[in-house]
């Protein structure tokens, strides 16, 4: 066998041991996990998620995860906890204690401190008999039958199985608190996933100028009005101002490949009618998808009242790194 194939099996066993691992924890959510749950929803304070080794690295992740989804947490080293950092945990918190064994020396020496300050204690742990489970006041098991590596020491399938859990408590609680897409973006202002989340296609369309012709524009005025805004269309409006069709750049290819009198036509004789619009309040992303959805490259932006606000064209939005 080449390296080749060997490193191909082996990646795919691994995927196949973790896989296994995460499926056989599933007989094992029982009501003790939904007890935990109920109490970080009811938790006045804030969850304080501890580990040592590889587990506070896992510890930290659900924390961030925590915190994204509208469940204040807080990530304290227990190896540091020993040493002075236990003075972060406040009264109304709870604790959530991640380790593989539920022997480790640090969280042996850390649980009777937490239970003298009266603080609830969740443990995450793959040994039903470890001072861990059996100290805690709620234990969710995350046990596996073996890791992923050869030698059967590395963390790899224990650590995505404690990950996986702290989804799984992740996810819950967002869904029992109603959590929105709208509270996620409150959290996430920065970055493409802060820009999908927030992004109006006002602020976009600010940006651009505004082409606009009146039906009985000369064909002459509308290639100017298209030329010079650089957006590849133009919207028509009648007297009043209101929108009654768009004309884009393949309107005026197509027009001159017909042979048309240009001479003789206005902007109403090739426009095209009932144009699709989207509220200017409406976020970039979803302008995006009615862009992709309708196989076209303008979007017509306007108020509540259907008045005309700009133009935004799909490159705005690739710019904005929306795709």
């Amino acid at each position: 066998m080449t390296n080749k194939e060997k490193v191909i099996e082996r990646a795919k066993n691994t995927l196949d041991i973790e896989a296994n691992a995460l499926i056989s924890l599933k007989s094992r959510i029982d009501s003790s996990f939904y007890e935990a749950v109920d109490l970080l929803l009811h938790c006045k304070g804030r969850v304080i998620i501890t580990g040592i080794g590889k587990s506070a690295n896992i510890a930290q992740k659900i924390v961030a995860t925590l915190n994204s989804t509208g469940t204040p947490s807080v990530f304290m080293h227990a190896a540091d906890a020993i040493h002075g950092d236990l003075g972060v945990v406040q009264n109304d918190d709870v604790v959530i204690c991640i380790s593989n064994s539920g022997n480790s020396p640090e969280i042996k020496v850390l649980i009777p401190f937490l239970k003298a300050r009266g603080n609830k204690l969740i443990a995450l742990a793959g040994n039903d008999n470890s001072v861990l489970a059996k100290e805690a006041d709620f234990f969710i098991y995350t046990g596996v039958e073996k890791e992923a590596c050869t030698i059967n020491l590395a963390p790899t399938a224990s650590t995505t199985a404690q990950l996986a859990i702290g989804d799984a408590i992740s996810v819950c609680l967002l869904e029992l608190k109603g959590f929105t897409a709208e509270d996620f973006a409150k959290f996430h202002p920065g970055g493409a996933l802060g820009k999908q989340l927030t992004l109006k296609l006002e602020a976009i369309a600010e940006k651009n100028a505004a082409p606009k012709v009146k039906e009985n524009a000369s064909i002459k005025e509308v290639i100017y009005e298209i030329s010079s805004k650089r957006l590849g269309a133009t919207i028509v409006t009648n007297e009043s101002g209101k929108i009654t069709g768009i004309i884009t750049d393949g309107d005026i290819r197509r027009m001159i490949e017909k042979g048309s009198d240009i001479q003789s036509l206005q902007a109403k004789d090739i426009m095209g009618h009932n144009p699709k619009t989207i509220q200017k309040d409406e976020l970039a992303i979803r302008g995006l998808e009615m862009l992709e959805a309708k196989n076209i490259t303008q979007l017509i932006v306007v108020d509540e009242n259907e008045n005309y606000c700009g133009m935004v064209h799909f490159h705005d939005l690739i710019r904005e790194g929306l795709k």
